[in-house]
């Protein structure tokens, strides 16, 4: 028997098994995500979508706004009455509704990121003052927020919309606007958390201006609940911008923009079921890809939720 002075044993990985390694936080991250099959699934949802946007013109069958004047509402390629030439059919005017789908996820993808980026810029930038600057500055900042909150989002963006104009980008300025609130409530929400711990307080004492306490020190451990906030604005963006479109608020003819494409076609909806259908069915699967994909990253950043 060893004395009590003798050293404790030390241990040893399993014959035959190599010692673990630590992960970097990426592939951390990314054996998380992929281990919740749904959001993979999202995940290549949206690179397909992706690609389609940026290879429309090459990928579309035909230009989205030429009319076929011999196939009006012709019928999708395996219904009876349908053509090989128009596999998804065609509209009222003769336009392929497979070529307008594809150039459509172009918008989709263009709406989604200009206003995720309009309002994680703003948003962040108000949170970060706000959470900072306590006092005067953060409850007029907070207010004008919670004014905003206080009103439907379809609602303010139609107001929003109406004052500025029908259009493409005014909906997108009005989509951004709604969205901007829950950007900034967020940043100050984690600002506040972090100005409390102690590496804060030693950039403090080691006299760090305030922009790189704001931009270097704090902003970077901010951004895991930015990143899955904004991935959830796409899906958010596409569906506010889709039913401006459908109120005939957003995009205009001929854009091939998917709510506007439903707005066109409402009054077939009994004889020509597919001039409605597909367009409504590219932003159920857009919105829920997102919807997945954001709920991934979720589990995939936030420790208390991992598994």
């Amino acid at each position: 028997m060893g004395s009590a002075t003798d050293p404790a044993p030390i241990a040893t990985a399993p014959a035959g098994k190599a010692a673990p390694r630590d992960l970097h936080p990426i592939a951390e991250v990314w054996r998380d995500f992929r281990a919740n099959h749904g959001a993979v699934a999202g995940l290549a949802v949206i690179l397909l979508f992706a690609l389609l946007a940026v290879f429309a013109d090459v990928v579309a069958p035909h230009p989205p706004a030429e009319q076929y004047r011999d196939a009006l509402l012709r019928p999708p390629v395996w219904l009876e009455g349908g053509s090989a030439r128009f596999l998804l059919g065609t509209d009222d005017i003769g336009r392929d509704i497979l070529s307008r789908l594809i150039h459509g996820a172009r918008v989709s993808m263009v709406v989604g990121f200009t206003v995720v980026s309009l309002g994680l810029v703003i948003g962040v930038m108000l949170g970060l003052v706000a959470g900072f600057f306590a006092g005067v500055v953060d409850m007029v900042i907070m207010r004008a927020m919670d004014t905003l909150l206080a009103l439907p989002s379809l609602l303010l963006a139609i107001v929003v919309v109406a004052i500025l104009g029908p259009g493409l980008f005014n909906a997108m300025l009005a989509v951004s606007i709604v969205v901007l609130p829950g950007f900034a409530r967020l940043t100050r929400a984690s600002v506040l958390a972090e100005l409390s711990k102690d590496y804060v307080t030693a950039s403090r004492m080691t006299g760090a201006r305030l922009p790189r306490l704001m931009f270097d020190t704090v902003l970077p451990n901010c951004m895991a609940p930015l990143i899955v906030t904004s991935t959830l604005g796409f899906s958010t963006a596409i569906l506010d911008t889709a039913a401006l479109g459908f109120l005939g608020l957003g995009a205009q003819p001929p854009t091939p923009e998917w709510g506007t494409m439903l707005a066109d076609a409402l009054q077939f909806i009994l004889r020509a079921w597919w001039v409605v259908t597909f367009p409504g069915l590219a932003i159920l699967v857009t919105v829920l890809a997102f919807n997945l994909m954001g709920d991934g990253l979720r589990d995939a950043l936030d420790p208390k939720l991992k598994r």
